[in-house]
């Protein structure tokens, strides 16, 4: 047998992992992931580390449409409210940015930053507003837009949201440049979000915010349920035995009389759930 044939049927004998060394560079991203996954392994990496590179690695296979704010969740402000009637819905969000419409969340004018309301608080300067003074352009992009093309306009534009549209031009949400980085650096909190200390919060009139890590006990005592602790001990636990996998943000599903759908999660676990009553259950 000749010596380079010889070589190269040892050569597809190897193992593959030993085939990935001995190469000079990974051929694709599973290769690289593969080689990460091995350098956590070894204690080279730590495992944040992993997820932060993998992260990066994958958000240009994410679309928009995958990591979006639901077109149901966007908070907004409509064209021609007063300061009084915008004051309520900048307090109770604590958002920073927010989609101006017109008739319809399908109409958008622009985005209204709440720190530009802040000169029109001071004593006797309420009277002067409008809203076309503070009104600022839009940044619209279809639901078929990589993340990672996203984050680049985002960093070159000094925009920090967008409206995402369907193929016909309609608004199916929004997304900020914190839904972006989220997909490399895992979960961000701020000062707003919910605390360690309480799991449930009411977002609207039969409309709650709930953690993932709330106790099945507490759940059953907010809500007058009757789920039982054995198997599972957290919500987050018990909506993902529904779900049947680890679910993104946005989706939903229907348990018992309640609707719920993910707020936040990340790839690994649930964060935020929202839970409102089902019509069909009540």
């Amino acid at each position: 047998m000749p010596k380079f044939l010889d070589t190269a049927m040892r050569w597809l004998h190897l193992p593959a992992y030993l085939k990935m060394v001995l190469k000079k560079y990974p051929e694709d991203r599973a290769e690289i992931i593969q080689l990460l996954q091995r350098s956590e392994a070894g204690g080279v990496i730590d495992s944040d580390i992993l997820e932060m590179i993998k992260g990066a690695i994958q958000v240009s296979e994410i679309q928009v449409k995958n990591i979006m704010i639901p077109r149901s969740q966007m908070v907004v402000v409509r064209r021609g409210s007063s300061l009084q009637d915008m004051l309520p819905v900048i307090i109770d969000s604590a958002h920073s940015r927010f989609p101006v419409v017109g008739e319809s969340k399908d109409e958008i004018l622009g985005i209204l930053l709440a720190k530009d309301l802040l000169r029109h608080f001071m004593k006797g300067r309420q009277g002067d507003f409008s809203m076309d003074d503070v009104l600022r352009p839009a940044v619209v992009v279809p639901e078929s837009k990589r993340v990672n093309t996203l984050l680049n306009e985002f960093k070159d534009s000094r925009n920090h949201m967008a409206l995402v549209v369907d193929e016909y031009s309609g608004v199916s949400g929004l997304v900020t440049i914190e839904d972006v980085l989220e997909q490399i650096v895992g979960d961000i909190t701020d000062e707003h979000d919910v605390t360690e200390d309480h799991y449930i919060f009411e977002h609207s009139e039969g409309q709650y915010g709930v953690k993932a890590l709330t106790p099945i006990e507490d759940f059953n005592e907010f809500f007058s349920t009757r789920y039982s602790d054995a198997e599972f001990e957290t919500f987050g636990g018990l909506v993902l035995s529904k779900f049947g996998h680890l679910p993104k943000k946005g989706e939903r599903i229907k348990i018992d009389r309640f609707i719920v759908e993910v707020m936040r999660s990340d790839r690994r676990r649930l964060h935020l759930l929202s839970v409102s009553s089902n019509p069909e259950h009540s």
